[in-house]
C-alpha cells in the first residue's frame, strides 16, 4: 500500500511539472468553424450581393450597405443555437451599431408568423429578411455556403468579407479589432 501511495505522489509531481501545453487541446469552440464554416465566404473575397424581402415586403440588398461595415446574421426561430446566441447578438448589436455597423438578419423560417414572433420575443431591432424557405431550399444558402446556423459574415465598407464564422465570440473579437477601444459589456 505504501508503494502505491509513493508511486501516486511521484506521478502527481511528474504531471505537475509537465508544461500545460502538452495537455492543451484546441477547445471544441475552436474547431466548430473548421467543421461548419468551411464553405462560408473567405476573408478578402467579395461578399455576394443578394436581394431579399423584409417582413414588410420591401426589397433589401447587401449592396445598399456599401461603404459601411455590415454583419449578416443567418438564423431561424426553430434553431436552438440561434435562440441561445440571441442575447449575445443583441448585446453586440447594441454596442457596435452605435459605431455605424449595420446588421441584417437573414432568417430560414418558412412561416412568417414564427419569424415575426421570434423577432418580437428577442427584441431584434435590426433589419430582417427571408425567402420564407427552409435552409436547404433557400438560394441564399448556396450563395453563402451555409451549413450551420447561426452563421455570421462581417462585410467591410469595400464589400469584401472580413470574417465568416459560426461563433459570436469570434465575431465580437473581430469587431473589437476593427473598432479598437470599443468593448461590449458583459451580460452578467
Amino acid at each position: 500500500m505504501k508503494k502505491i501511495f509513493v508511486l501516486f505522489w511521484v506521478w502527481m509531481a511528474f504531471m505537475a511539472l509537465l508544461p500545460q501545453s502538452i495537455f492543451a487541446q484546441s477547445s471544441p469552440a475552436d474547431d466548430v468553424d473548421i467543421k461548419y464554416a468551411v464553405d462560408l465566404p473567405k476573408a478578402g473575397t467579395e461578399a455576394p450581393d443578394f436581394q431579399l424581402k423584409t417582413m414588410e415586403g420591401k426589397t433589401l440588398r447587401l449592396s445598399q450597405y456599401r461603404g459601411k461595415y455590415c454583419v449578416l446574421d443567418f438564423w431561424a426561430s426553430w434553431c436552438g443555437d440561434c435562440r441561445r446566441d440571441m442575447p449575445e447578438m443583441k448585446r453586440i448589436y447594441d454596442q457596435f451599431s452605435k459605431q455605424g455597423v449595420q446588421f441584417v438578419g437573414i432568417s430560414f423560417d418558412t412561416r412568417k408568423e414564427s419569424w415575426q414572433n421570434a423577432v418580437e420575443k428577442y427584441g431584434i431591432s435590426y433589419p430582417q429578411v427571408s425567402e420564407l424557405k427552409n435552409m436547404r431550399e433557400a438560394s441564399i444558402t448556396k450563395t453563402y455556403g451555409i451549413h450551420w446556423i447561426p452563421s455570421y459574415v462581417l462585410v467591410g465598407p469595400d464589400g469584401k468579407v472580413i470574417l465568416s464564422t459560426v461563433l459570436t465570440c469570434k465575431l465580437e473579437k473581430k469587431l473589437e479589432e476593427v473598432f479598437p477601444g470599443i468593448q461590449v459589456p458583459d451580460t452578467w
